[in-house]
C-alpha cells in the first residue's frame, strides 16, 4: 500500500503578511520555477513579498539573518538547488545551509526551507516544477504556517502580577503631565 501525502490547509491571516524570498539562482531555470511556485502561494494567502538573490546556498541563511536584523519581514522563504557533484562540497553545502536555517528557526524566525538537495538535474526539475512537486510553493506554505503560529502564540496577553515600571507610567500617565500646585 502506497503512503499518501497530506498538506495542511492554506494559512489564513487577519493582517497582511510580508515575506522575503532569498534565492540562490545558480541553476537559473530551477530557481525561476521555484520562485513562481513560492510567489503564487504567497499571493494566494494574500501576502506580499520581496526577492533577494545571493550567490549560493551557503549565503541564504546569512542573508536571512541580515534581513531579520535590519528589515521588517514576517517570514522567509529559502530557495536554491544543490546537485551532487564529484567532490564532498555537496555535503558541506547541504549540511551547513540546512543547519544554519534550522538554527535561525530555533531563534524564532519563520523560514520555509526550499533548498533542493538532489542527485541530478532530472530530480531538480521534477521538484521545482510548479506542475509537479512544486517545492517552491511548499517552502512558502511552510513559512506562512510558521508566521500564523507566531501570530497565534504571540498575541497580547493579560499580565499577571506587577507591571514593569515603564508600564506603570503608561498606565498612570506621565508624571510630567501631572499639574503641580
Amino acid at each position: 500500500m502506497a503512503a499518501s501525502e497530506y498538506s495542511l490547509p492554506r494559512a489564513e491571516f487577519d493582517k497582511p503578511v510580508k515575506l522575503l524570498i532569498v534565492v540562490a539562482p545558480f541553476y537559473r531555470d530551477i530557481a525561476d520555477q521555484m520562485i513562481a511556485g513560492a510567489t503564487a502561494e504567497i499571493e494566494a494567502s494574500g501576502g506580499s513579498y520581496e526577492i533577494a538573490e545571493v550567490p549560493g546556498a551557503l549565503e541564504i541563511p546569512t542573508a536571512i539573518g541580515i534581513a531579520e536584523r535590519l528589515s521588517n519581514f514576517d517570514g522567509y522563504v529559502a530557495l536554491g538547488c544543490v546537485i551532487r557533484g564529484e567532490t564532498t562540497h555537496y555535503d558541506t553545502v547541504c549540511n551547513d545551509s540546512s543547519r544554519a536555517i534550522t538554527l535561525l528557526g530555533l531563534q524564532g524566525l519563520c523560514i520555509g526551507n526550499g533548498i533542493l538537495t538532489v542527485e541530478n538535474m532530472a530530480q531538480a526539475e521534477a521538484r521545482a516544477n510548479p506542475e509537479k512537486m512544486n517545492k517552491g510553493a511548499g517552502a512558502a506554505a511552510a513559512a506562512l504556517h510558521l508566521v500564523a503560529l507566531t501570530r497565534k502564540w504571540g498575541a497580547p496577553r493579560k499580565g499577571v502580577g506587577f507591571a514593569p515600571a515603564a508600564e506603570e507610567y503608561k498606565l498612570a500617565g506621565d508624571p510630567k503631565d501631572t499639574p503641580t500646585a
